[in-house]
């Protein structure tokens, strides 16, 4: 199959990459800079010149493949709503060169803002709250409605692995800058995690396999206490390790103070079953041990 990438040079979408040519698809991805595109050359995939906000290139983009993976998102948290409405334009646009034609399109989505009862594992059938600004998964089952093979993939909020520059290692800059590893209240909520190499192969299946109007979870650990997180991380920079009231922790978790508070806990059995997926990569504590500690 040819596969349109968005995002294909990022953490995951390389390792999406590497999956699909190693599965023996052709990979057309996304490329907005001459660096890119010569990464995915490197990757043994043909480079399509574009950004999210061009429409135009992503319109050509997908007209061009048998199916498409949507990964590309601007992490601009700062100015999180029009990234997610450049999100939500860039998945419509994929959607319309697809319609009609009943091809897989793969988007991407999280598990925050899912509702869930407190304490209890988030699933494939919980929807996301409609307070959230991010409507990627909204966005990509609507289009099943026009023959577009849609499905989405929820990813943990910690997708990890060697080169990861996402919120873990956010909270790591965040404790040496502070001088202490803190976590919120008693650190017990929970967050869901993920190896990049398995969420990886989850894109794949669900681009083979999934039928339309999907929902999944990338998702291998069901939850990992943030005290647990924050702990290796105080560990091993040498640092105290210590809990603040929530209405204190913005000062030591920055921007990121909300999302460390979440609880992010969720169950993959239903992806699973489904997709006959089953991740096998090392868990976060582990990887974290491994590689985030090197510099």
């Amino acid at each position: 199959m040819r596969v349109f990438v968005t995002g294909a040079t990022g953490f995951i979408g390389s390792a999406v990459v590497q999956e699909l040519r190693q599965a023996g698809h052709q990979v057309l991805g996304l490329a907005r800079s001459e660096e890119a595109a010569q990464a995915l050359a490197a990757a043994g995939a043909e480079a399509h010149r574009g950004t999210l906000d061009d429409l135009d290139s992503l319109r050509r983009g997908a007209a061009a493949s048998e199916g498409v993976i949507h990964l590309g998102f601007i992490h601009d948290f700062s100015n999180y709503a029009a990234a997610a409405e450049t999100d939500k334009r860039a998945i419509e646009t994929l959607g319309e060169a697809l319609a009609g034609s009943g091809r897989p399109l793969v988007a991407t989505s999280g598990l925050a803002g899912l509702q869930k009862q407190p304490g209890q594992l988030a699933t494939e059938t919980d929807a996301v709250s409609p307070q959230m600004p991010r409507v990627s998964e909204a966005t990509a089952l609507a289009l099943v409605a026009k023959n577009v093979r849609a499905s989405v993939v929820r990813l943990a909020p910690t997708v990890h692995g060697a080169g990861d520059h996402g919120f873990v290692p956010t909270l790591l800059n965040f404790a040496r800058q502070q001088g202490m590893a803190v976590y919120a209240g008693t650190g017990d909520n929970q967050w869901a995690a993920v190896h990049r190499a398995d969420a990886a192969r989850l894109f794949r299946l669900a681009l083979e396999q999934g039928p339309a109007g999907a929902r999944y979870h990338g998702v291998a650990e069901e939850g990992i206490p943030m005290r647990e997180i924050m702990t290796t991380i105080g560990r091993r920079l040498g640092l105290p390790t210590e809990a603040k009231p929530p209405q204190e922790s913005a000062a030591h978790l920055g921007w990121l103070a909300y999302f460390a508070g979440l609880d992010m806990a969720a169950s993959s059995a239903q992806t699973q079953q489904q997709l006959g997926w089953h991740p096998t990569q090392p868990g976060l504590l582990a990887d974290m041990e491994a590689h985030y500690f090197e510099s």
